[in-house]
This record gives C-alpha cells, sequence and structure tokens, in this order.
C-alpha cells in the first residue's frame, strides 16, 4: 500500500506543478488584461483540476478512512514522509497563486465598473451641459 501512496503522490504532485504554472501564466493574463488568453486557459484550468480530484479519489480509494497525515506520521518510510511534505509545499503554492488571482480579477472588475461608472456620469454631465 505505502509504495502505491507514494506512486499516487508523485503523480499527483506532477499534476499540482502544471496547475501552478497555469495559474501563474492567468496571473500574466490578468496583469496584462489579455482576456483572450484567460478565456483560452479556463479549458487547461479545468482539466488539471480534474487529474488532480482523480488522483484524490484514487488515494481515497487507498486509504479508506485513514488519514493520510495519520498514516504518513505513524510510518517510517522516508520516502512517504518526504514525497507528503513535497506535496504540501506544493499544494500551498497553488492556494496561494489562486486567491491572488481570484483577488486581482475581483480587483479588475471592480476598476472595470468603476471605470465605467466615471464615464457614464461624465457623458451624463457632457449632456447636460449641451
Amino acid at each position: 500500500m505505502t509504495e502505491e501512496l507514494i506512486k499516487l503522490i508523485k503523480a499527483q504532485s506532477e499534476e499540482l506543478k502544471e496547475l501552478l504554472m497555469l495559474l501563474e501564466a492567468q496571473y500574466k493574463m490578468i496583469m496584462e488584461k489579455d482576456v483572450f488568453g484567460l478565456e483560452g486557459i479556463v479549458d487547461k484550468l479545468n482539466e488539471c483540476s480534474k487529474k488532480i480530484a482523480q488522483y484524490e479519489m484514487n488515494r481515497r480509494k487507498i486509504l479508506g478512512n485513514e488519514s493520510i497525515s495519520e498514516l504518513v506520521n505513524k510510518s517510517d518510510n522516508k520516502e512517504l514522509k518526504d514525497n507528503y511534505i513535497s506535496i504540501q509545499e506544493i499544494l500551498n503554492r497553488v492556494m496561494l497563486q489562486k486567491d491572488t488571482n481570484d483577488l486581482m480579477l475581483k480587483q479588475q472588475i471592480c476598476l472595470l465598473y468603476t471605470h465605467d461608472a466615471a464615464d457614464d456620469q461624465h457623458a451624463v454631465a457632457l449632456s447636460i451641459a449641451v
């Protein structure tokens, strides 16, 4: 079971690294206001997320009701522990990048809305002046 779990964690780590790379690309597109690029990356993000979810389901099949952290803490297998620590670090980076992207998207949307509202007010002021 341990070897199978190590193999699964390694595969999931690679997919999480791919997700992180996509999120970093998404961040760059957000900052550059690349709307078409953002539209194009959505399918890639969704596909990557599906693969990660599949790995997670497989892990749950292997472990049953046992928590992976409990199993790792009880284990004497250094490779398992090292891979578990590694995947936790990658996952934290993914979550931070996702949260950053979400915040930046919301900020950009607010800026667009504020800008549009200011344009509308300016147009009303111009029509009144004329």
